[in-house]
C-alpha cells in the first residue's frame, strides 16, 4: 500500500525501493507534471539513526538542487512533515544501466563511448559546483528512453559547504569504490572518476576490474593491478589500456584530475579502437545506388566520395531531438570555398553519410536539381555566390532539404535575412566545435528523413483560425497594428509583461507570439526558450532594434525564431509573417512529427532558475488543453 498524497503530490504507484526509502511515481496537478518522489517514512527508521539519515537526505536535495545540467536528474522540491521527508525529482522514462546489464545488454564501442562521455559531462558539471557524488555505479546511471544519460542518487554526496561526512567514514559500493574510500581517506573528484573507469572497463570487457566478496574486492583494489582491458577484449586499442589504467590508478594524484581530461582521453581511445577495427575489417559491398552517386559526385569535385560505412557515428553533447541511429545513407552536401575546410568536414562525416563537397555554389545548385540532398551545409562568405543566396535558391529547388549556414557573428544582416526567407535550420559559427557540429548535422539528417517521408502539403489557411496571436510588448503599438491586420483571421491578444503573457496563454490557444526582446529581455528570452521546448509548434516573431548578432544567434538556435522584424515595423512584412506563421502552426499541428524540426535543446539552467520554474508553472497545465500531447 502507498499513500494517496505526499505533500501536494498525488501518488500513482511505486517505482522502487532503496537504502534510504521508497521512490514513488507522483503527479503535480498544479502544473500537470509527472514526477518521481523519494520518500523516507520516519517511523520506519531507528530513532538513533533518524537525525543522521535525514541530514544526509537534506544534503542530497541541497547537492542536486544547486546543479542544473541535462545529464543530472533534476530536483524540483524538498519537503518534510512529522511523518515523512521527501525529495521531488524529474521522472525518467527508462531504466538504469544496471538493469540493462542485468538483462545482458551489450553495447557497441561507439555506444560505450557515448555513455561514458555523457556521464563525464554530468560529473564535470557537478565537480565544477563543488559536488562530489561518491557513489557512481550502474545503478545510479539512468538511461532515458531516448538514449540520454542522467546521473541520479547523490545520497552520499559531499558538497564543499557540508561537514556531514568526515574522513574515516566509508561510504560507497565496493565494486566501484576508489582505494581512498576503502581506507576512509579524504574523497575528491578522482574518486568519482575512478568509479567511471570501473564502469567503462566493465562495459568494454564484460567484466569488472576486480571481483569477489567485499573484503576480497577491497584487498584487490588496494594492492593489485587490473588486467589490461585489451587482454579481455582484443578489439580494444592499446591506448584504451593506458587510459583505463590511469583512471584506475591507486593514488588519486596519478589519475585524471578532471572529467574533461578523462573524457578527451577516452574519446581518443575509442577513436583508436574504431580505427583499428576498420583497418581489420573488409568493407561492406556498395549500396545499389553508389555507382550513380559516385558518378554524380564528379559534378562537384575531383575527389572521389567514400561510401558510408554501416558503423554509426559518435555524437557528443545534448541533441535537441531523438536522433535516428539507424541512418546509414543520408546525403550531405558541403559547400565552402576553402578546400582545407571541406577536407576537415568530410573527415567528420564520411563514415556516417554519403558526403559530397564543392567549392562552387553554381555547381552545387545544379547538383541539387539532379539529386536530392537531405542536408545542405554552406559557408556564408563565398566569392561568387554568398551562402544565404545559395541556400535560398536551394530551398526553391529542394524544399525538403534541411539547410545549415556556416557563418561568422559579423554577418548579422545575412542571418536575419536568411531566417525571414525561411531557408536556414541552424547557424554554425566558425571555428566550430566538432561535437556540436556532429550533433547538429545528426539532428538535421533525422529531420530531413522525416520530411522526405512526409507527403502532407502545407495546410491552407481557413477563413478563421481558432488559435490566436499574442503580442508581448510594453508598448501597444505593434499590438494595435497586428489587430488591424489579422483580427478578422484570428484572435489577437496583448500582454504588457511576462505575467500577463502567461495569463493570456492560459485563456487562449496561441499559435504565434510576437515580442520585442528588448522589452523585459531576460524574462521574455526565458519564456521564448521554454515555450519552444514545451510546445515547439508555437511560432515566434521577434520585432527588435537589436544589433547584437550573438543575441540573434542565441534566439535562433535556442528558441527557433520563425521570423525577425526590424523596428520600425514594416506593416506589409508583419502581415505576411503572421499569416505564414499561422499556416506553419496549422501544418505542424496536422503532422505532429514535423514539430521535431522546431524542437530545441532543453536549457537546463533556464528551466531550473526561479524565473524558469515560474514560467513552467504558468504553461505546464496547457498540455492536453490546447496542444494535445505537447
Amino acid at each position: 500500500m502507498h499513500p494517496e498524497k505526499i505533500g501536494k503530490y498525488e501518488i500513482q504507484g511505486e517505482l522502487g525501493e532503496g537504502g534510504m526509502g521508497v521512490v514513488y511515481k507522483g503527479f503535480d496537478r498544479a502544473i500537470a507534471r509527472n514526477v518521481a518522489i523519494k520518500a523516507i517514512n520516519k517511523a520506519s527508521v531507528d530513532a538513533q539513526e533518524l537525525k543522521y539519515i535525514l541530514e544526509r537526505f537534506r544534503v542530497e536535495a541541497q547537492a542536486v538542487g544547486r546543479l542544473a545540467h541535462p545529464r543530472i536528474v533534476q530536483i524540483y522540491d524538498y519537503g518534510e512533515d512529522d511523518e515523512t521527508a521527501y525529495i521531488v525529482m524529474e521522472l525518467i522514462n527508462g531504466k538504469t544501466l544496471r538493469q540493462h546489464l542485468a538483462q545482458e545488454a551489450s553495447y557497441e564501442i561507439r555506444e560505450i563511448g557515448e555513455i561514458i562521455d555523457q556521464v563525464l559531462q554530468g560529473l564535470g558539471h557537478a565537480h565544477s559546483e563543488g559536488v562530489i557524488h561518491r557513489d557512481i555505479k550502474p545503478g545510479n546511471i539512468m538511461i532515458n528512453s531516448d538514449g540520454r544519460i542522467k546521473i541520479s542518487d547523490f545520497g552520499i554526496a559531499r558538497i564543499d559547504s557540508s561537514n556531514l561526512t568526515q574522513v574515516g567514514e566509508i561510504l560507497g559500493t565496493p565494486y566501484y569504490m576508489a582505494p581512498e574510500q576503502f581506507i576512509g581517506a579524504a574523497v575528491d573528484r578522482p574518486a568519482d572518476l575512478y568509479s567511471v573507469g570501473v564502469i567503462a572497463y566493465e562495459l568494454l570487457t564484460g567484466r569488472k576490474p576486480f571481483a569477489g566478496k567485499n573484503y576480497e574486492v577491497m584487498q584487490q583494489v588496494l594492492n593489485e593491478l587490473p588486467a589490461d582491458p585489451s587482454q579481455l577484449n582484443p578489439a580494444l586499442s592499446p591506448l584504451m589500456d593506458r587510459v583505463l589504467q590511469k583512471a584506475l590508478a591507486k593514488k588519486p594524484g596519478d589519475r585524471f584530475q578532471s572529467a574533461r581530461e578523462f573524457a578527451e582521453a577516452f574519446r581518443e581511445a575509442i577513436a583508436a579502437t574504431l580505427a583499428t577495427a576498420a583497418n581489420a575489417t573488409v568493407p561492406p559491398p556498395a549500396a545499389p545506388d553508389s555507382a550513380a552517386l559516385l558518378s554524380a559526385a564528379r559534378l562537384l569535385s575531383t575527389n572521389s566520395m567514400k561510401a558510408a560505412s554501416s558503423a554509426p557515428a559518435a555524437f557528443s553533447g545534448d541533441s535537441a531531438i531523438s536522433l535516428d541511429e539507424s541512418v546509414k545513407k543520408a546525403r550531405v552536401l558541403l559547400i565552402d570555398d576553402e578546400e582545407r575546410i571541406l577536407t576537415a568536414l568530410k573527415s567528420l562525416f564520411r563514415d556516417r553519410y554519403h558526403v559530397f563537397t564543392t567549392t562552387d555554389g553554381h555547381k552545387a545548385l545544379d547538383f541539387i536539381r539532379r539529386y536530392h540532398m537531405h542536408v545542405i551545409v554552406s559557408d556564408q562568405r563565398m566569392p561568387e555566390m554568398v551562402g544565404v543566396e545559395l541556400l535560398r535558391q536551394s530551398k526553391d529547388i529542394s524544399p525538403r532539404s534541411v539547410r545549415i549556414l556556416l557563418t561568422g557573428y559579423s554577418d548579422l544582416a545575412a542571418i536575419v535575412g536568411s531566417i525571414n526567407d525561411g531557408e536556414v535550420y541552424r547557424f554554425i559559427s566558425k571555428p566550430w566545435d566538432n561535437n556540436d557540429l556532429q550533433t547538429t548535422i545528426a539532428e538535421a539528417v533525422t529531420i530531413a528523413l522525416e520530411l522526405a517521408d512526409t507527403k502532407a502539403a502545407a495546410v491552407q489557411l481557413p477563413p478563421r483560425v481558432a488559435a490566436g496571436v499574442l503580442v508581448v510588448d510594453s508598448d501597444e503599438e505593434i499590438f494595435r497594428v497586428a489587430r488591424e491586420l489579422v483580427a478578422n483571421q484570428c484572435p489577437v491578444l496583448y500582454a504588457a509583461n511576462l505575467d500577463a503573457a502567461l495569463e493570456a496563454i492560459q485563456k487562449q490557444e496561441i499559435a504565434v507570439v510576437i515580442t520585442d526582446v528588448e522589452s523585459g529581455q531576460e524574462q521574455l528570452l526565458a519564456m521564448l526558450k521554454i515555450l519552444k521546448q514545451e510546445y515547439p509548434g508555437i511560432q515566434t516573431i521577434v520585432a527588435t532594434k537589436a544589433s547584437d548578432s550573438e543575441l540573434v544567434i542565441e534566439l535562433i538556435n535556442q528558441a527557433q525564431i520563425f521570423r525577425f522584424l526590424n523596428k520600425p515595423v514594416n506593416v506589409r512584412l508583419l502581415k505576411n509573417h503572421v499569416l505564414a506563421a499561422l499556416q506553419r502552426y496549422l501544418t505542424y499541428k496536422q503532422v505532429p512529427k514535423l514539430t521535431e524540426a522546431h524542437r530545441v535543446q532543453s536549457a537546463g539552467e533556464v528551466r531550473a532558475s526561479s524565473l524558469g520554474r515560474r514560467i513552467l508553472a504558468g504553461i505546464g497545465s496547457l498540455r492536453g488543453k490546447w496542444f494535445g500531447g505537447g
